[in-house]
């Protein structure tokens, strides 16, 4: 497969860094773009770029704000609509580098919030929407005077960091020989700002509110035994998108299906789901 990076400016005149996997010969059947968790980079999915290259399709994918190689303080959103944007931009570069493709929006845990929170606020131009492990609520609940406390400085000092706890265990069941690790990467942290959490937590609640005006396909899949986001959260999240979603509870998994045990078999499965899409 062929790799380009480059980088855009994007909102509030950030400092974006993006890169693009495409199959080397064959005809680009769709461009992904991709949309990172909390902590984590692009270049975390240059293993599922693999097979979606072999597949025939191009997959791009930027550093949010706060992370990998792109600028901000770590673990920091200026705003949820910010990101949204930032996603509204990488989907419009897919439109040029790739016109006369559909293009989807592929988005796992925060990035699974970012990216429904962009298409259902911006619409933009894009065949389906795939969420892996959306944080569109934890699966565990803060302590309340732990939450009360952080409301209080998040008015105060929302660019305070935190740690966000994450047992790096939690993320996927090991047994996957491509699945990308993140203890060992530099380029990724455990830093989140108070100012993220909130914005992320009531972005979470308002697509929850407002996921019947989603105007395209979605394939939402998460593990029955993920410790970080809320499966019944995306359960809710599917009952409310009726006949748009297809619903995919992987037994057993854990937070990082693409790094899963069985990753392979879930990176198939989206690909699988693309398939389907385009030849409707």
């Amino acid at each position: 497969m062929l790799r380009e990076e480059w980088h855009s400016i994007g909102a509030n005149k950030a400092y974006l860094f993006i890169r693009e996997w495409k199959p080397e010969a064959a005809r680009v059947k769709a461009a992904v773009c991709l949309v990172h968790g909390m902590g984590e980079h692009g270049d975390r999915y240059s293993h599922v770029a693999e097979y979606f290259t072999e597949a025939g399709y191009a997959l791009m994918a930027l550093d949010q704000y706060g992370h990998g190689r792109s600028s901000g303080k770590r673990g920091h959103l200026n705003s949820l609509i910010a990101a949204a944007s930032d996603t509204g931009l990488i989907i419009e570069e897919a439109g040029k580098r790739h016109p006369d493709v559909p293009v989807f929006l592929y988005g796992h845990s925060m990035g699974g919030n970012v990216a429904l929170n962009c298409a259902l606020r911006l619409n933009p131009p894009i065949k389906g929407l795939i969420l892996t492990s959306p944080w569109l609520r934890l699966a565990f609940k803060p302590h309340p005077a732990v939450e009360w406390i952080g409301r209080r400085l998040a008015s105060i000092v929302p660019a305070l960091q935190q740690e966000t706890g994450l047992n790096p265990a939690d993320l996927y069941r090991p047994g996957y020989a491509k699945a990308a690790p993140i203890v060992e990467d530099p380029l990724c942290h455990t830093k989140i700002t108070l100012h993220t959490y909130r914005e992320i937590d009531a972005g979470g609640e308002w697509a929850l509110a407002h996921a019947d005006s989603l105007e395209v396909p979605v394939l939402l899949m998460h593990g029955s035994s993920d410790r970080i986001t809320s499966l019944a959260a995306s359960e809710l999240l599917a009952e409310r998108l009726g006949a748009k979603c297809e619903w995919k509870i992987r037994e057993g998994g854990f937070h990082e299906l693409h790094n899963d045990v069985e990753g392979e078999q879930n990176i198939k499965q989206i690909i699988d789901w693309i398939e389907l899409q385009l030849s409707k």
